[in-house]
């Protein structure tokens, strides 16, 4: 998955965050060669202090937080007996006192750490704390369809144009379609997306496609979504729904395929025929 991409999952993730929760100052990264991670995201800083700090396995909270694969937390920074304490300068600067940090764990893979923070010594209550995991769990949500739909793409790879780029393609276009007030203009963007589905399969080139599997446009549109990556809240925003709605069509959609994730939804809408 590029990372840009995966920049754009955890920047959202963390917005709403902060958003939701309070939180003063909220930042993350990912985990680039396996042992270090660089802060790249943050919302709520007043100075550059964070910014770019690498954050090597064991090394204070989200080092802690890295090597324990699960969340850690601190109710005062600088005095916390139970991390090493190597980055207490860019932390006192920007004044952080009461910090959460949360792993993204893909396949029990550690991806990634997202971090909240308040500039005062505060327990994290229940709340904030559900919510961090709950951030960390739609972003990984994120990853985990991607690395999937990527892999999938491997599997049924043939020389041409890129199969990915299709897909993609066709997600933008179930994005447009709703909004476009030309009926016939409309149809013909829908048309256009009935060819993609059309021309899917399974890896085997096999097809799957059954009257038991009939979904409703919105149902493939929020399906399109989320087999791109985006989180719930994310699709609503694409879609001009409200993310409650978009989790209705969501479960909606899980049943009629038979699935219990949003990973099997899309795997199974795929080899039924109902995404290319």
């Amino acid at each position: 998955m590029p990372e840009h991409v995966e920049s754009v999952e955890l920047r959202g993730a963390l917005l709403r965050l902060r958003r939701t929760t309070g939180l003063q100052v909220v930042f993350g990264g990912l985990l680039h060669d396996g042992r270090a991670m660089r802060i790249a995201e943050l919302n709520g800083a007043v100075t550059p202090a964070l910014h770019g700090l690498t954050i090597s396995t064991g090394s204070g909270l989200g080092g802690k937080c890295l090597a324990l694969s699960r969340p850690c937390a601190v109710t005062d920074y600088a005095s916390a007996r139970h991390i090493t304490h190597e980055y207490d300068g860019p932390v006192s600067a920007e004044g952080l006192r009461s910090v959460i940090a949360v792993p993204l764990v893909v396949r029990r893979q550690v991806r990634g750490v997202l971090y909240g923070a308040l500039r005062e010594s505060l327990p994290i209550g229940e709340r904030v704390f559900d919510a961090a995991v709950a951030a960390a769990r739609d972003v990984e949500q994120a990853f985990a369809v991607r690395d999937e739909v990527r892999e999938l793409y491997a599997r049924t790879a043939s020389p041409g144009p890129s199969w990915e780029e299709v897909r993609q393609a066709y997600g933008e276009l179930r994005e447009l379609a709703p909004k476009v007030a030309d009926p016939e203009l409309r149809a013909r963007l829908l048309a256009v997306c009935g060819r993609l589905e059309a021309a899917s399969g399974t890896p085997d080139g096999t097809r799957e496609r059954t009257a038991a599997v009939l979904l409703t446009p919105r149902e493939t549109d929020v399906l399109a979504a989320v087999a791109s990556g985006a989180t719930n809240a994310t699709a609503a925003q694409r879609l001009g729904l409200r993310p409650e709605t978009v989790k209705g069509y969501l479960r909606s959609a899980m049943r009629k395929l038979g699935a219990h994730t949003r990973l099997e939804a899309v795997v199974a809408a795929r080899r039924a025929g109902a995404l290319p």
